[in-house]
């Protein structure tokens, strides 16, 4: 077939050319430490990527878990207005007396269930009476002096305000006491 014999006069392939000389052990040392100081570069170059990676999925995480969490935000808010009609719907039937009485019962047990439902879709209520007052979670509408409630504090509560996991929905608008004027 086309087999050729070698020729002992034939260089080895892995052989020097001739009139070459084999490196000296002090090259051959620093290619190794070059070899060795690009296989450390590449080790932590492939750390800080899995590291980021970690990161990028954390953070993918928390995201996705904050979009689930307040997906229904508006819709929520949305029914706000309907909490509102209800509770005040609930203080006119109870002014008129037994005439209204089994529409406020009505009204009260519908009034619990929707208040079940959003405290179970992470809904809260703020209902400031008497605390002192916060503008990170109420809507100062006015002042008015108080000998009976201390200054900043609030003094009643116009309409509550709700929250959605911490986050304020909408605030709760009161009336701030402040000190009454020296005579």
């Amino acid at each position: 077939m086309n087999d050729i014999p070698e020729t002992p006069d034939a260089p080895a392939p892995d052989a020097a050319p001739e009139g070459s000389q084999s490196p000296t052990p002090e090259a051959l040392q620093a290619r190794i430490e070059t070899l060795e100081n690009e296989a450390q570069t590449a080790r932590e170059a492939q750390l800080r990527a899995m590291a980021e990676l970690e990161n990028t999925r954390r953070r993918l995480e928390r995201d996705a878990q904050n979009t689930l969490k307040f997906a229904n935000e508006k819709l929520i808010g949305d029914l706000l207005a309907v909490c509102d009609s209800l509770e005040l719907g609930l203080k006119a039937a109870a002014e008129a007396g037994e005439s209204g009485k089994a529409l406020a019962d009505g009204m009260q047990l519908t009034w619990r269930q929707l208040m079940s439902v959003l405290e179970k879709h992470g809904v809260r209520q703020v209902d400031p009476s008497g605390q002192p007052f916060n503008p990170d979670f109420h809507q100062a509408m006015t002042m008015v002096e108080s000998a009976d409630v201390a200054p900043n504090h609030v003094l009643s509560v116009m309409q509550k305000g709700y929250t959605l996991h911490e986050r304020l929905l909408r605030p709760a608008m009161v009336v701030v006491a402040k000190a009454p004027a020296a005579s």
